[in-house]
Parts: C-alpha cells; sequence; structure tokens
C-alpha cells in the first residue's frame, strides 16, 4: 500500500546543488535539516550501505525536492515497495494488478496498463521520495564509496500512516485476487508511537479480513525501530503473513530486535556469512512460522543480498522453489543492468564458492557446482533453495531491486492449498 515517484540521481550532484560542503558521516535516525541530510548520507556512502529515512520538515523537503526533480539528471520512475512490485508483476501480460496506495497525477501516468487503482486511492499530490545515488569508488570529500548503493528520504505521510490500507482491503471483494502483496510498514516509523501502535492494531484487523485461501506475501524495508520491529513479528504482523521477502540490513535488523541467532553482530562485513544468514531464517520460521503448535500462517521468507539469494520454506507449502529462486536472482541481474537477458560480458560472480550452512548446530559444507547452481538442503522440516547472482559490473539502475527479484520469485512459486 505504499506508493511514490521515486526521483533518481546522484547524491553527491544534489548535494552541490543545494550547496551543502562535504562533511563528516553522522548517523541520524529522522532527518531534520539539510545539515542533517549531508551528515546521514556521508555517514552511509562511507560504508556503502543502504539506508531510508524519514525527513520530519515539510517545507524544507518540498525545497529539496523540488531542487532534486528539476535537475537535469534527474530521472523520474514509479516508486514505493508496493507500486514497484506491482509494476514488475504487470510486465506479465496474462496478470491484473490492484494497486492501492496514494497516487498522484505523476505516478498514474507513469503505471503500467495493467495496474488499476480504484478512484479512492487518487489524490492531488504526488508524494515524492527522493533516491541519492552513488557508485564504488565515487567521493565526496573525504569519504568515498566501498560499493555503489543509495540513501533514500521522504516526508510522507499517506504512505506513513498507510492510509489505503482500508481502502484496499475492501477492494479485495470484487477485485479476487490470486495473491495479496502487502508492504510499507517501515512507513510507518515517521509517526509518533502512539498513533504508530494504534494505527498497527487497525492494519492488523485489516489484514485478519483477507479471505484464508489467498496467500499474502509482506515486503519489508528500512527500519531503525526495534520495539517496531518486534511488533510487527512477535505479535501482530508475521503470523498473518505465507510469506515474507527482505535484504540483509533487515534480517540482522530482525535478530538484533527480537535476540534472535547472532544478535550481537553489530553489521556485516562484506559479503554476508551464508551460515549466519541461514541461522536467521531457520530461527525465524521455527519461532514466528507455522507449526503444529502455533497458528501462525508464515512459511515463506525469500532472503536477497547483492551476492546471492535463499528460499526458505516450510515442507508441504511450497513447490516449484529452485525456478524462483533462479528467477529472482536472474532478475537482479538483468534490471540491475538495464538488459532484456542476463549479458555474461555485464556480470560477474561476488557468491562464496565454499560455504557452511550453520553456525549453530552441526553444519555441511557446500561447494557451488556452475551445472547447477541451485543448492539446497534441509534442516527439521525447513527447506534452503540457495542460488549465487550473477551481479551487475555498472549498474544502471539500483532502486526496487528487492522488490523486482520478490516480484519473479513470487510469480513462480507455486503454493499447496492446504
Amino acid at each position: 500500500v505504499n506508493a511514490c515517484v521515486d526521483v533518481v540521481l546522484s547524491g553527491v550532484k544534489l548535494l552541490e546543488a543545494l550547496g551543502l560542503e562535504p562533511s563528516e558521516g553522522k548517523n541520524h535516525a529522522v532527518l531534520s535539516s539539510r545539515q542533517d541530510l549531508k551528515e546521514a548520507f556521508a555517514h552511509f556512502m562511507e560504508r556503502g550501505a543502504a539506508a531510508e529515512r524519514f525527513f520530519s520538515d515539510a517545507e524544507a523537503f518540498q525545497d529539496i525536492a523540488r531542487t532534486a526533480s528539476e535537475h537535469p539528471a534527474a530521472q523520474l520512475y514509479v516508486g514505493g515497495n508496493a507500486a514497484l512490485i506491482g509494476q514488475k508483476l504487470a510486465t506479465n501480460p496474462d496478470l491484473k494488478i490492484l494497486l492501492c496506495g496514494p497516487v498522484g497525477p505523476k505516478l498514474h501516468e507513469l503505471l503500467d496498463d495493467n495496474v488499476v487503482v480504484p478512484p479512492e486511492s487518487m489524490q492531488e499530490r504526488d508524494e515524492f521520495h527522493l533516491i541519492l545515488e552513488y557508485q564504488a569508488g565515487e567521493q565526496w570529500g573525504r569519504v568515498r564509496a566501498p560499493a555503489a548503493n543509495r540513501f533514500i528520504f521522504s516526508h510522507d505521510l499517506s504512505n506513513g500512516a498507510l492510509n489505503m490500507l482500508e481502502v484496499f482491503v475492501s477492494s479485495l471483494d470484487e477485485f479476487q485476487p490470486d495473491l495479496v502483496v502487502l508492504s510499507g510498514l517501515h512507513m510507518m516509523e515517521g509517526q509518533s508511537k502512539e498513533m504508530r501502535q494504534r494505527r498497527l492494531m487497525e492494519a492488523v484487523a485489516s489484514i485478519s479480513d483477507i479471505p484464508t485461501d489467498i496467500p499474502i506475501h509482506l515486503e519489508l524495508a528500512s527500519m531503525t525501530d526495534q520495539d517496531f520491529m518486534s511488533n510487527i513479528m512477535h505479535q501482530q504482523v508475521f503470523p498473518l503473513v505465507n510469506s515474507i521477502g527482505l535484504n540483509e540490513q533487515e534480517l540482522l535488523f530482525l535478530t538484533q530486535s527480537a535476540s534472535g541467532p547472532h544478535a550481537s553482530l553489530a553489521s556485516w562485513s562484506g559479503i554476508p556469512d551464508v551460515g549466519v544468514v541461514s541461522d536467521i531464517l531457520f530461527w525465524i520460521l521455527k519461532e514466528h512460522g507455522k507449526t503444529a503448535e502455533r497458528a501462525s500462517d508464515l512459511t515463506r521468507i525469500h532472503f536477497h543480498t547483492l551476492a546471492y539469494h535463499i528460499l526458505v520454506t516450510v515442507d508441504g507449502h511450497w513447490g516449484n522453489q529452485a525456478a524462483a529462486v533462479a528467477a529472482g536472482a536472474r532478475a537482479a541481474g538483468t534490471q540491475a543492468c538495464a538488459t532484456d537477458t542476463i549479458d555474461t560480458s555485464k556480470v560477474f560472480l561476488k557468491a562464496p564458492l565454499e560455504f557452511v550452512t550453520s553456525h549453530t548446530e552441526a553444519p555441511s559444507k557446500i561447494s557451488l557446482n556452475p551445472d547447477e547452481p541451485v543448492v539446497q538442503w534441509h534442516r527439521e522440516g525447513v527447506s534452503f533453495h540457495f542460488t549465487p547472482v550473477l551481479v551487475c559490473k555498472d549498474p544502471v539502475r539500483t532502486v526496487g531491486l528487492g522488490d523486482a527479484i520478490s516480484a519473479e520469485g513470487l510469480l513462480y512459486s507455486e503454493v499447496y492449498p492446504q
């Protein structure tokens, strides 16, 4: 239920256009000024890490957004995880997509014809999200980026309040979907704690109204509030959904928020260790997923990081996992390079060629075989499907990559009726 217009441009170019000098990096959970913006941008650029932040000053944000959207180097795209997943699915001519997010005039013009927007979802003004990209090795003052990534910020109140969730759920009766994809919970972090808690309870009530025979996928995104993440996981949202999509930042944040395995790890250094990732994924399904004793619907997690993807499923609920995880990896390689098929001259392998499958129990050691790139292993009724990604050497566009990966993986996933 989150939708917006993404304004994509070089972070360094925007900061220069705003007349901001390079400075020391400093993390800010919420941005309230241009000073906060440049410090937070430098902080994440120096680490080559993706991040997303709320900009609290509406007027200051409108000024920055105007400068960004009118910059000659700026590109305007469909944005918001929900709209991006909808756009990706809409490239399949046999699918009709219902999108309920705050849709302004510019966004409506950018959406695929296969995307249906109910009239209640339309609004007069677009919500803009600013996506500041930087390349590997790019410099700004003393800061040098070790990897290409992006820093995202917005002052987005309608997505932040999940304004369109009820419109969405009430539209399902008529639309009769085969699959529901939810995203945008992370946008609520800009709200006060009380407002957020109340809205989360209302969201849970709405999601509970979705007929149980329709599978629900939840796409997570960058968050900073551990209590809020813990609420989403423990009490409320995880048990209601069948499937989750997330990346390495979200996975680590999740285990830190709930004191799960490897929670003492402060951050990833380089490529996330496969064994560590597997332990956390296994724990999520064991602690919060469907078991004989637990009333939870969660049976699938699609994990994606730059170098590899893992699809984890509770046995007996999903089929075609090898094709699904491979399709997601292929989508990552083609979309980042903006090619229709994988161009071998433009991609390279970054995945570990050997790894262990766990650090908390007796692991098995796996060596990759290029002829069979999808590797699988099992652990107590849970299946893991791993594939390396052919990583684009010079990515044209990194935004929405996770959404494209999750959407493509869902298209190829077979859900068994229970």
